[in-house]
């Protein structure tokens, strides 16, 4: 099944705050992801650095961290919903509100937009959590329940999905979304990004040959 990009946040089976993303594609695969201290992007493979004149979607931040929240999506509201965010808004705000301005990609398949983000405490009244999309037919933005994990994706699962999700790192999370548990059975992965909080969010990334 393909899904084409896939977020995911909440906590893994240690009860640790998390995010992950996933690039898969049909039409850019020759893409990848590059992970840096405090954000990851999604960028051309060299020597295919023309695409973006094709699509200006496919290269993004799709990671970044502000403060004590981790921020995760599939285009340039990352950088929109961390900017909200570092100024104060609370998260169910800044990707609400986002998601409604920034609408859907306006490319040949109307990609929808989606994304995370989550705050890296384990203090059930201090924990806040939610994941969200906005397609051409509705705009959602869902609380993710404390000790639960979630994901969504542009296609098919554009409706947030529980997942146990077992990755302990950083590095296994972004393998984890890549090609283990639930996520092996869906097709043309290109990339991935994972961070688990433990005492500080760090970013790793894995790209295929």
């Amino acid at each position: 099944m393909y899904l084409g990009r896939i977020v995911s946040a909440g906590m893994n089976k240690d009860g640790k705050p998390f995010i992950a993303y996933r690039v898969s594609s049909r039409s850019f695969p020759n893409r990848m992801a590059k992970s840096f201290e405090d954000k990851a992007a999604i960028i051309p493979k060299e020597g295919y650095l023309e695409d973006i004149f094709e699509n200006a979607y496919i290269a993004y931040n799709c990671v970044r961290i502000v403060d004590d929240v981790a921020i995760v999506s599939n285009g340039s509201h990352t950088d929109v919903i961390s900017d909200k965010i570092a100024i104060g808004m609370n998260i169910r705000d800044a990707m609400t509100l986002t998601l409604l301005t920034m609408d859907y990609e306006k490319d040949d398949f109307n990609t929808p937009r989606i994304a995370a983000a989550i705050k890296s405490t384990t203090d059930e009244n201090n924990y806040e959590a939610y994941i969200g999309i906005v397609t051409d037919g509705k705009v959602l933005v869902e609380k993710i329940e404390y000790g639960k994990a979630a994901f969504i994706s542009t296609y098919e699962c554009q409706s947030p999905q529980e997942v146990e999700f077992t990755a302990e790192s950083s590095k296994s999370a972004a393998q984890f979304i890549l090609d283990g548990g639930e996520f092996k059975k869906f097709t043309n992965p290109v990339g991935s990004v994972g961070s688990v909080f433990d005492g500080k969010w760090n970013i790793e990334s894995i790209n295929l040959e």
